[in-house]
């Protein structure tokens, strides 16, 4: 007997055999309940209910009327079965009982096993964490895996963020850079290993996050991108990250994705601060130049090269941004649009500039004075570094 009240010897349990033959013979009339939770999106009996073992009583609505009803519990090993049958005993229905030895003794037995057509097991481990989520399920794990997202810069943003991306099966990541890895990058840029010395970023990213997850399909941009050919690279993509590390490549993508009509997920960081914001003028939402109406004659922003950064601000920048990407594929929560966040290591301090769009905006205000790309205040081609 344990803590619980449920005795295994006391009928509590029937042995997988049997269960098989009785559902074989049942014709539907034996309710198959499991409680797993995470395990169930790995396979399940056929024709079974989803309810985790906690919340059987919150979900009676959804088990049998009749309480004489046979039904059958299980989950992966028959721990979380057995006192989930005593439960549903406690609840009147004095003929549930525990699969013995759970899901793990029907499959090793090579009874039908149910999995969702679109994901293969292996799939279905892989990002079971994810399709766990209300806000994510198989639907929203399909979404992902058809989900194209293009990062510009492999450094210290873009890295955390492709390894994540990749991780939540995004299937296709886009990846420019045209420069190459060298030892200073490796305090952030955790792509890249002391082997990939003198190899080519995007290489290098190539390597990393198919190692990581071989299903994605990664492709990769070598050359600068310019006004007359960006519209090109990103016409194929849903989102477009910034993890470049100069204001006029920042420009530059935020005109192409307004022209475009694709959301840019905007971030920066140097020395111990970085910001992230959304643009998304396809929504309504404001823009990059709303807020910084003209690229500068000269960039005076610092670079990580020229100024230095502290590795775990990129890293947690990128990461922020990687989320709000996850988010616009999902078309969850409340993108980062019309909010600018910045966040400061130092003081350990996270604040958040709301702003509109600005009337006068040169792009997207009420008297636009950029045309296209090629009218643009940004050089034809534009320095793609990684910060």
């Amino acid at each position: 007997m344990t803590d619980n009240g449920y005795n295994k010897r006391s009928g509590d349990e029937i042995p997988v055999q049997e269960a098989h033959a009785l559902l074989q013979g049942s014709d539907g009339a034996v309710t198959v309940i499991d409680v797993r939770g995470a395990g169930s999106v790995l396979g399940h009996i056929k024709g079974a209910l989803f309810i985790p073992s906690e919340e059987l009583h919150s979900q009676r609505k959804r088990l049998p009327p009749e309480k004489d009803s046979t039904v059958l519990v299980y989950c992966a090993s028959g721990r979380l079965s057995g006192p989930a049958a005593k439960a549903l005993k406690d609840m009147g229905y004095q003929s549930a009982r525990s699969i013995q030895g759970g899901f793990n003794a029907w499959q090793a037995l090579g009874y039908e096993v149910v999995t969702d057509g679109d994901f293969t097991p292996a799939q279905l481990q892989r990002y079971s964490r994810n399709i766990l989520l209300e806000e994510v399920g198989i639907e929203g794990q399909k979404k992902l895996v058809n989900g194209r997202v293009l990062i510009v810069g492999a450094g210290g943003l873009g890295c955390p963020a492709a390894l994540y991306l990749a991780g939540a099966g995004v299937g296709t990541i886009g990846i420019a850079d045209f420069d190459m890895v060298e030892l200073s990058n490796l305090n952030r840029q955790v792509l890249h290993t002391s082997a990939d010395v003198g190899r080519m970023k995007t290489e290098s990213a190539h390597d990393a996050i198919r190692r990581l997850n071989p299903e994605v399909t990664v492709i990769t941009y070598e050359e600068r991108l310019a006004a007359r050919t960006i519209l090109d690279v990103i016409k194929d993509y849903d989102v477009v990250m910034d993890a470049s590390d100069n204001i006029k490549t920042k420009l530059l993508l935020n005109d192409a994705c307004h022209f475009a009509g694709k959301p840019y997920v905007f971030g920066g960081a140097v020395h111990f601060v970085g910001q992230v914001s959304v643009f998304d003028t396809a929504t309504g939402g404001p823009c990059l130049r709303c807020l910084f109406p003209n690229s500068p004659e000269r960039d005076t922003t610092p670079s990580c090269d020229e100024a230095g950064v502290i590795g775990v601000v990129p890293g947690l920048i990128g990461l922020i941004q990687a989320t709000e990407v996850l988010k616009l594929i999902l078309k969850i929560g409340k993108p980062m649009v019309g909010k600018f966040f910045y966040y400061s290591a130092l003081d350990a301090s996270f604040n958040t500039l709301m702003f509109e769009k600005n009337p006068n905006c040169p792009l997207c205000g009420e008297k636009p004075e950029i045309a296209d790309l090629l009218s643009g205040d940004y050089v034809h081609q534009c320095a793609v570094q990684g910060a």
